[in-house]
């Protein structure tokens, strides 16, 4: 890994390298993205189930791109027990912290005649994007569903790429019908995303969508935001650690691969005060690349963007973590809760050497959907208000309204709108008429 040592120069360099992964900035992707959009909006099953034969290489129809109970009940059979009993403890956790996050509906009324509020209403449908191929990632279906589940989201619908046999990966299967899914579709890419916007004779339209996806998936998403809602156009993974002199080496290099094996585009930072630190961190991670499995994507991952930087001082180091905004944070320091008071930026932050990432992904119950590319500057992690809408509730009586009648009506007449000042004044024409 680089060894840096930070300064106003070396901190911007490495922000504009990271910034580089911004899935907005494969733009060359977008035509083929928006012509596979366009063609399964105009000609919906029709071009969905071509695009599933060129790309996934299966061959469906009405009767079979829904996964059926059967399909349900085989996958099931086919899961590992050990699994199946974490998946449900892990589950457990997810749904225990999300229900934490329910909002309810509020409403204030006032003795003159008022009452204001808000209304807390779950969407009605949301579709979740779930990545195929030879992997299979329960974690993100259980990520994903569980809190539109707790948000009170009547239909949820899956999409997943079918392997050529036309079948879903069966723990992929098992994670969503345990954590509440109402139906599975097999489909991916772009199509699949198309096909939850627009629907199609055999897709229902959603109002929302959520879920990662390759480059196709993200850009697909982003072309029809404004048709349904989405949750965010993610990037790639990324950790920062923000470590001093007290820090294990092996459990920080531990950490810093843990999401450089993601892919060759993924991110992994180390901010230390401590040179030392630093380069007993370099050596392990060297040790690690060498036994680990996915060698050739940390390599990369790690001459791309991967850094080892040495800050002057504490408040230098948290600075520049703030500025990088990582979709991951862990704190390893002396008093880590101290340091986490001054973080502003940052999807999820870890405290303390036995709260790794990992524990995160897959196991403590906040959300692994997180804020990429800086944008946890002004994004959350994916929960239960991405799953709701809020309506404003407003209510005067005659009594209430006819003391500011006249203001209002000032107002109005002020932006030149007289239609809303006569709306206000016909409720008060038999008054002012005696005046």
């Amino acid at each position: 890994m680089r060894m840096i040592t930070l300064d106003q120069a070396a901190a911007e360099t490495i922000l504009s390298d990271l910034l580089k992964r911004d899935p907005n900035n494969y733009e060359s992707y977008g035509d083929a993205v928006a012509k596979i959009v366009s063609d399964v909006k105009e000609r919906r099953d029709e071009a969905l189930f071509a695009y599933t034969r060129q790309f996934d290489g299966a061959d469906l129809d009405e009767t079979s791109i829904r996964v059926s109970k059967e399909e349900i009940a085989e996958a099931r059979a086919e899961v590992d027990p050990e699994l199946l009993r974490i998946m449900e403890k892990a589950m457990k956790n997810i749904r225990d912290y999300h229900q934490k996050q329910v909002r309810q509906s509020w409403f204030d009324s006032r003795p003159d005649g008022v009452l204001l509020g808000q209304k807390v209403t779950a969407l009605e449908s949301v579709g979740v994007y779930v990545p195929g191929g030879k992997a299979a990632y329960p974690s993100s279906v259980l990520m994903n569903i569980i809190p539109a589940e707790v948000a009170g989201v009547k239909n949820i619908v899956m999409v997943t790429p079918p392997g050529k046999d036309g079948k879903v990966n069966p723990v992929t299967l098992t994670a969503a019908y345990l954590a509440g899914v109402t139906q599975v579709y097999k489909a991916g890419g772009a199509q699949a995303v198309a096909a939850l916007a627009f629907g199609t004779e055999s897709v229902p339209r959603v109002d929302k969508i959520v879920g990662p996806g390759n480059i196709f998936v993200a850009l697909a998403k982003k072309a029809v935001y404004g048709h349904v809602s989405i949750d965010s156009i993610a990037g790639p993974s990324e950790i920062l650690v923000l470590a001093d002199e007290t820090a294990n080496p092996r459990f920080v290099a531990a950490d810093l691969l843990s999401q450089a094996e993601h892919d060759e585009l993924a991110s992994a930072i180390l901010i230390t005060t401590s040179p030392e630190l630093a380069q007993r961190v370099s050596a392990e991670v060297d040790r690690f690349v060498k036994e680990l499995s996915r060698k050739e994507i940390l390599e990369k991952s790690l001459e791309n963007f991967g850094y080892i930087l040495v800050a002057q001082d504490m408040e230098q180091a948290i600075c520049t973590a703030n500025a990088i905004a990582s979709e991951h944070l862990e704190i390893v320091t002396k008093n880590p809760f101290e340091v986490m008071t001054k973080i502003r930026n940052a999807g999820a932050i870890f405290i303390g050497e036995y709260s790794c990432e990992p524990l995160g992904d897959y196991f403590a119950g906040p959300n692994h959907v997180l804020p990429t590319n800086g944008t946890a500057k002004f994004f959350s992690p994916l929960g239960v208000d991405d799953f709701i809408k809020k309506s404003s509730v407003i209510y005067y009586s005659k009594e209430a309204l006819e003391p500011v009648h006249r203001d209002i009506m000032a107002f109005a007449q002020a932006e030149q709108l007289t239609a809303h000042a006569n709306s206000i004044r016909v409720r008060f024409e038999d008054t002012e008429g005696r005046d």
